[in-house]
């Protein structure tokens, strides 16, 4: 297994007879230290010492005349992968899969565990069952493996240099209330919602695990939301990091982080040509409606854009998209910027800065340098005569890129009717915007995709929007 690292102390615990004395040890490395703690109904924990990264250890638990002992032990960073069915999405399934299970065998310090899936109707102590307990890497147990977690903690190792354990945790088909406790539900008044989703997959496949010390968690939900409370999810997301954030800190003892860093997956793509807002709004709903992260709602967080990413020819259905790959690089830049604070990481997609707008165009101005490919209706405008806040409801009208530079893009605002102006603006507002890596806009670099938005000119706080 992998074992939290310093400066951070791992947490172990198990069963014991009532009031037995329990004796930890820890050794290899020239290292030898004993714990002793008592048992408590049931239970003993210990908080380690701070261990720095590398291994192998052994650590052995004994009580009266049982003994058990872990072998090949790593102290690296921990991290939790959650969600539906695409943080579910198997390493096998994923484009390139027999390349990546081959290379599965050279990254045998990074170690993966997968809980089984189970419901509870109340907060459990322990799994109900493990579907990989802890290992090395194989070909064969990569292939089952969550493909995202699995890329994720790969690129992360490569770049750290030290071991990575991933903890997938993860159900297809459910929607976030499942994943969130009731102190979480409640702080969006959706605690009376139906008894059958609420809670159930928190009290049996995240509670169990809230005495591990982690370093961080990533994400991959949000498709059953589009039709489950979809209103809802600017409230319950943020809501349930900030719940897990709390319940992790206290679960060890104060050793994960209180705001450990959790990166998400903006949702991909699902029915071409498709006018639902659904998945257009779970995307500005995952950002707390603010359009990119860390904001002040949602501090520490990181987010890969994957609407560009679209499959059409998916064999397990075009929701289920095949580069993973992609996916996963984009959340490793997030977590080298939030969680690793390394300086000069791009991870972020172009996003506007300040928009100008006057009877004849629309300038929008981006926070970094773009590169712009034509667009004849990725880019909407709302006209009013009123100024009021465009809605959903409201009529839109595709604004073709009429010329862009270094950092700007120019839209026509005669789209218009003489009593109107535009009263918002909107960017890939669609559940498929775009081809494959072919979005109109992306960073100088193209590697980060700007995500979507909607900026209406009477609601928008501070002073992006200018007239002229």
């Amino acid at each position: 297994m992998v074992l939290q690292k310093s400066p951070e102390k791992a947490v172990l615990w198990g069963y014991g007879p009532e009031s037995a004395q329990v004796t930890i040890s820890l050794s290899g490395l020239l290292k030898h230290r004993t714990w002793q703690v008592t048992v408590t109904k049931g239970i003993w924990h210990v908080t380690l010492d701070p261990v720095e990264a590398g291994g192998p250890y052994n650590v052995t638990a004994a009580v009266q005349k049982s003994t058990a002992t872990l072998t090949d032990v790593l102290f690296g960073d921990v991290w939790l992968c959650g969600g539906q069915s695409n943080m579910y999405f198997k390493t096998s399934q994923i484009f390139n899969a027999s390349q990546e299970m081959a290379l599965a065998a050279k990254y045998p310090h990074v170690r993966t565990f997968m809980v089984a899936l189970n419901l509870s109707e109340t907060e459990l102590t322990d799994l109900i069952q493990v579907q990989l307990p802890w290992s090395v890497p194989t070909a064969g147990n990569v292939a089952e493996f969550s493909a995202v977690c699995w890329l994720f903690g790969r690129y992360m190792y490569e770049n750290l240099g030290y071991p990575i354990g991933l903890v997938e945790s993860c159900w297809g088909g459910t929607p976030v209330e499942a994943w969130s406790s009731s102190r979480a539900l409640q702080q969006c008044g959706l605690e009376n919602s139906p008894k059958d989703r609420n809670s159930v997959l928190w009290n049996a496949m995240i509670h169990p695990l809230l005495n591990m010390t982690i370093r961080g968690a990533i994400w991959y939900q949000g498709e059953e939301n589009a039709a489950y409370h979809q209103e809802m999810y600017n409230c319950s997301f943020p809501a349930m990091i900030d719940d897990w954030r709390m319940a992790f800190h206290q679960g060890s003892g104060g050793q994960t982080a209180h705001d450990f860093p959790f990166g998400f997956v903006q949702l991909s793509t699902f029915k071409k040509g498709s006018t639902d807002d659904g998945f257009p709004n779970i995307r500005w709903h995952q950002t707390a409606d603010i359009g990119f992260v860390p904001n002040p709602h949602m501090q520490k967080t990181f987010m890969a854009v994957a609407m560009d990413l679209p499959d059409e020819t998916s064999p397990y259905g075009t929701i289920h998209p095949r580069d993973k790959q992609d996916v996963a690089f984009r959340l490793t830049l997030g977590a080298r910027a939030v969680a690793y604070n390394e300086k000069d990481v791009p991870f972020q997609g172009p996003f506007p800065d300040r928009i100008l707008s006057t009877p004849v165009y629309v300038n929008i101005t981006y926070d970094q340098a773009v590169s712009v490919t034509p667009s004849k209706d990725t880019f909407e405008i709302c006209c009013s005569g009123i100024k009021t806040p465009c809605g959903p409801k409201s009529l839109w009208v595709t604004a073709p890129i009429m010329q862009w530079n270094l950092n700007t893009v120019q839209l026509p605002a005669n789209l218009c009717p003489p009593t109107e102006e535009v009263a918002a603006l909107r960017y890939a507002w669609r559940d498929w915007p775009c081809d494959f890596k072919a979005c109109p806009v992306y960073s100088a670099s193209r590697i980060l995709p700007a995500p979507p938005f909607v900026i209406n000119r009477y609601a928008v706080k501070g002073h992006i929007w200018e007239s002229s």
